[in-house]
């Protein structure tokens, strides 16, 4: 029999821990991995608040996959996907095309706009580094222009769409950096302006309402406007437009509402819902045996029939049974059906502040903190062993 070919798309939490996981546990030559990614690293998106911000260094959140992966056993290939075709058995990419056996779609996320007019133009989003670099670069030159356009003091008026768990973690970490801005380009901090906007009744939706109303006094009194339950209708060249026909012109507008599955999924013929594929116990596509999706392009539902949301904490177990699940097929095994654990949900504040449930037990200030850096120090360690630990999360330690 011919060796099997295993294709993984996509270098996210989902697919680098499908890898990761396959390296380990296949002899070599018991199968031919290949991994595509059109970056040659992986990034940390659970950072990317901060880089965003401009309280983080990007070089800290990103890790080359040539450090992680074992050549002989997993071949990388730097390219863009550009088409899957299941029924073939093949995936196009800038790269060539490639044939499989099994594979394993953890292309990510793309944002979700729910139809805001103008919102992919004007708004800037937090999904990458280079979009991080954007944000940061997009603010401190919106303060420098502001020295030569005092009149505009919009400018200094930044708005967050979206007051989920990225809305937050990035309003907390821009308000810390605020002051920094102000002394660097010598603005009257009282004329910024951060104000987060969150179409649902409250910020955090679903999480426990003591740890929200936490969280919201934390951040109103870092200076952190919220406008609650007021959805936005449109994002123009000036700002905002709200529902209620309300304006508010601001120079930054960046949108954190919610994220959609890959539109290669979609465009793949699979059964989706918001671009992400309903998957069957296993993490296997409807009508496909051998196609496997993990990470932001998944749908898991709970005992309650609700969705997981599509966080690094789900998408790393999908890798690891997935990964289980592959080499069961490789050595004829049986497969093992995918249970989430969840430990606890954290979500920083800013520097030395955060809300978590970690073991059903409630967190905040500066013990909600660390824990969130021990998530954080534990991937590294997961990953690449304590040498990446060293290299990539003794910085987090000292901003704690």
């Amino acid at each position: 029999m011919s060796t099997p070919k295993i294709l993984i798309l996509g270098a996210g939490y989902g697919g680098l821990m499908t890898a990761l996981k396959l390296q380990k546990e296949l002899s070599y030559g018991e199968a031919d991995v290949t991994l595509i990614n059109k970056h040659d690293y992986h990034y940390i998106t659970t950072q990317l608040h901060e880089l965003a911000a401009g309280t983080g260094d990007p070089e800290d959140a990103r890790v080359f996959l040539d450090e992680l992966l074992d050549a002989r056993k997993i071949r990388f290939v730097k390219a863009v996907v550009t088409e899957i075709k299941p029924q073939e058995r093949k995936v196009e990419t800038t790269g060539g095309t490639f044939d499989y056996d099994y594979l394993v779609i953890g292309l990510g996320s793309e944002p979700e706009t729910f139809g805001i007019q103008g919102l992919k133009e004007y708004a800037l989003c937090i999904r990458s580094l280079n979009a991080v670099r954007m944000i940061r670069e997009h603010i401190e030159y919106n303060f420098a222009r502001y020295k030569n356009e005092p009149e505009r003091e919009e400018l200094l008026t930044i708005i967050v769409g979206g007051a989920g768990f990225t809305g937050i973690e990035f309003v907390g970490e821009l308000a810390d950096r605020v002051p920094e801005l102000c002394k660097a380009f010598d603005v009257d901090p009282a004329k910024v302006k951060i104000i987060n906007i969150e179409a649902a009744p409250t910020a955090l939706p679903g999480f426990d309402p003591e740890l929200v109303e936490y969280a919201m006094n934390v951040l109103q009194k870092k200076g952190v406007t919220f406008r609650i339950n007021t959805p936005i209708k449109e994002c123009t060249p000036e700002g905002v437009i709200l529902a209620n026909g309300e304006e508010i012109k601001a120079g930054t507008v960046v949108w954190t509402g919610g994220v959609r599955g890959n539109s290669l999924v979609e465009k793949a013929g699979f059964e989706t819902m918001r671009g992400r594929v309903k998957v069957d116990d296993y993490l296997r596509a409807p009508g496909y045996d051998n196609v496997f999706v993990v990470g932001d392009c998944s749908l898991v539902f709970n005992e309650q029939g609700r969705p997981y949301p599509p966080t690094a904490q789900i998408a790393i177990q999908e890798g690891q049974n997935c990964a289980r699940n592959l080499v069961a097929l490789v050595r004829g095994g049986s497969l093992e059906p995918f249970k989430p654990h969840i430990r606890g949900t954290v979500a920083s504040l800013g520097r030395g502040e955060a809300i978590g449930i970690v073991g059903g037990r409630k967190l905040t200030g500066s013990a909600a903190a660390w824990m969130k850096k021990l998530i954080d120090l534990r991937y590294l360690y997961l990953i690449g062993g304590l040498s990446l630990v060293l290299r990539k999360g003794r910085h987090k330690l000292l901003r704690v």
